[in-house]
């Protein structure tokens, strides 16, 4: 395997020891995606659930006690976690490489603001943080997903996912690039979903769905199936995309743009998952 140099200068092994954090369905199949390329593929045993060892079992990831030996002992750490979890991850990682020789790379592949990276970037150090961005399901067999990559060591850690399913691309050397393309993705793939299902919430609540369905389908738009597929795609993930719109409405507020979009989709997310999105005044 030919050695791998970030423009930063920083040289991985041949085969780098690679450390997932944590493997749920994405950190599973990004885990298994990096065995042919690592030593090792680790992930942290501590705290997690059957189902999370399951998938590890089933990636063939090797298991370590915790958080601290697998930052130990990595050379490359990728954070997928829930976006609301990023920043603690990272300080985790933080303290459990302090007076390492050679600290890893840290990849930052939550959807998480160009703001929350840039923060861990000045916590971990900018050149040894590769801001990180999955947009497609999680890939086990080749051309569904993406993986975008930015920062100064972003090109290093392409090359491991040469070849592999998860297509990766280099989107520049500033820290947040690839962070401020998923926020506007999810604007698009999360933030109109839910204004289906508020729609929805709220014609139930006036007692005028069945008016609307109708109206909606004499000028061509099937509110069926696109309310079918706003709960399918949410479904148990309201959670998760909660904290996803909140940081990608972080993101838009930066610019100066108008991040309610944002802000009410974390709402009714965070009301879906609740079981509390009703339409009935609660």
């Amino acid at each position: 395997m030919m050695t791998l140099v970030s423009e930063a200068g920083e040289v991985l092994p041949p085969r780098p020891v690679i450390g997932v954090v944590h493997p749920g369905l994405m950190g599973a199949a990004l885990g298994s995606a990096l065995k042919r390329v690592a030593g090792a593929v680790l992930w942290a045993a501590a705290g997690r659930s059957d189902a999370t060892s399951q998938r590890a079992a089933a990636a063939d990831l090797v298991g370590v006690p915790d958080l601290t030996e697998l930052a130990r002992r990595s050379d490359v750490i990728i954070s997928i976690c829930p976006p609301h979890a990023a920043r603690e991850v990272a300080e985790q990682v933080g303290a459990a490489v302090q007076g390492r020789a050679h600290r890893p790379l840290f990849v930052e592949a939550n959807a998480v603001s160009p703001g929350t990276v840039r923060g861990i970037g000045e916590l971990l150090g900018a050149h040894r943080v590769v801001d990180g961005a999955v947009i497609g399901p999680p890939a086990w067999e080749p051309g569904r997903t993406v993986l975008w990559l930015s920062g100064e060591s972003a090109a290093a850690v392409a090359g491991l996912f040469v070849g592999s399913p998860f297509e990766s691309r280099v989107l520049g050397r500033d820290l947040g690039r690839a962070s401020a393309l998923k926020a506007c993705y999810g604007l698009q793939s999360k933030a109109l979903p839910a204004l289906w299902l508020e729609l929805a919430a709220a014609a139930r609540g006036f007692g005028v769905e069945d008016a609307l369905r109708g109206e909606l389908v004499r000028t061509g738009v099937d509110y069926s199936t696109e309310l079918r597929d706003a709960v399918d795609r949410a479904g148990s993930k309201a959670w998760r995309w909660a904290g996803e719109m909140d940081e990608a409405a972080d993101a838009i507020a930066a610019l100066g743009l108008p991040d309610g979009f944002s802000r009410a989709a974390a709402q009714v997310y965070r009301r879906m998952a609740e079981g509390k999105l009703t339409g009935d005044g609660a």
